[in-house]
């Protein structure tokens, strides 16, 4: 178990990872493989999107996206909340941020289920409806603040807490189990376990995940990601790329993600500049692949100018947050940190 001091570091790792996985993996995401080689050849440092870029457009090289600014935004509202989640708020939260996304003229929106979703919610539709049919990645990608605020020790209470922050947005099986799973990692690795010791766990997650929300989607999580995780076996990043996905379905970016992690030996560095490379969702997938990475290494596994370059570019103020969600984790029987 991790003392009060490592358990800070590797709920910082967490956060940081998020943000260092999602900036590499900006100027490449929607493009394929080839079309990534071709733009930037092999993306192993930051880079400024290119020109026109269909979505970064407006970015600079080491500034986060959406994945960054989601996470921060669902760790301001559960400080808000003192662990409580309200539904309206968070819709609330999620449209006025979109709202500012609009007025500094950038592309990284909303995706289009989860718009609706909350408009409905805002007109009047039950939050438990409204989800009901969002597998795509955007729960998962912004879960950490949930896996570090919440010991891992009662699975059942942490895909609970899962579930909530899913409800508007993701109210699925497949959403949820994926969330589940990365949210696991997140809380073992703050706890002090490896990426590797932290799987069995992650699993029972998404098995419990998969029994919440709606019956759409992706029914066995827990499989994709063992195949992600037997495929990466192979050391062979184009092989996870084919055989497990890239797209924005959680089946595949989250799954994609898991083998990543372990390509990359479970050092965030090399994940992010794996999913950098790896074709499509490449900023998710780097965002939700450095978090857990970075849970269980610490803070200290990232290189320390790179991560610099990240925070600069788009002031973030991690501390506040870390220090907060602890204080939450401590609140439901975590250590003290």
């Amino acid at each position: 178990m991790a003392g009060g001091a490592d358990m800070r570091d590797r709920a910082m790792g967490a956060l940081a990872g998020v943000a260092v996985g999602d900036a590499l993996g900006m100027p490449a995401q929607t493009f394929t493989r080839a079309e990534i080689a071709a733009t930037y050849g092999r993306v192993t440092d930051f880079v400024a999107p290119c020109r026109d870029h269909p979505v970064s457009h407006g970015l600079g090289a080491a500034m986060v996206t959406d994945d960054t600014e989601q996470t921060l935004l669902l760790a301001d509202h559960l400080l808000r909340g003192e662990g409580q989640f309200d539904d309206r708020a968070w819709a609330a939260a999620l449209l006025e941020w979109e709202a500012g996304v609009r007025a500094r003229g950038l592309r990284d929106l909303l995706g289009p289920s989860s718009r609706r979703a909350l408009d409905a919610l805002m007109a009047g539709t039950p939050a438990e409806e409204t989800g009901r049919t969002g597998t795509t990645n955007g729960a998962a990608m912004r879960i950490a603040p949930v896996g570090i605020a919440t010991p891992p020790g009662a699975p059942a209470r942490l895909v609970a807490r899962v579930a909530e922050a899913c409800r508007v947005t993701h109210n699925t099986r497949e959403a949820i189990a994926a969330a589940a799973a990365v949210a696991m990692v997140i809380s073992q690795g703050v706890e002090g376990a490896t990426f590797e010791a932290a799987l069995p766990a992650a699993m029972e997650a998404a098995r419990l995940g998969a029994t919440c929300g709606a019956a759409v989607g992706e029914a066995d999580m827990a499989g994709r990601i063992a195949l992600a995780l037997e495929v990466a076996l192979r050391g062979d990043e184009a092989a996870l790329a084919a055989e497990i996905g890239t797209s924005v379905a959680s089946r595949a970016s989250v799954a994609a993600a898991f083998g990543v992690v372990r390509l990359a030996a479970g050092d965030p560095w090399r994940a992010a500049v794996i999913a950098a490379n790896i074709g499509d969702d490449t900023d998710t997938i780097g965002a939700i692949a450095c978090a857990m990475a970075g849970a269980c290494a610490g803070i200290g596994a990232f290189p320390a100018e790179r991560l610099a370059r990240v925070v600069a570019a788009s002031r973030l103020d991690l501390d506040p947050v870390v220090d907060g969600l602890l204080a939450l984790r401590m609140q439901q029987g975590g250590e003290q940190p």
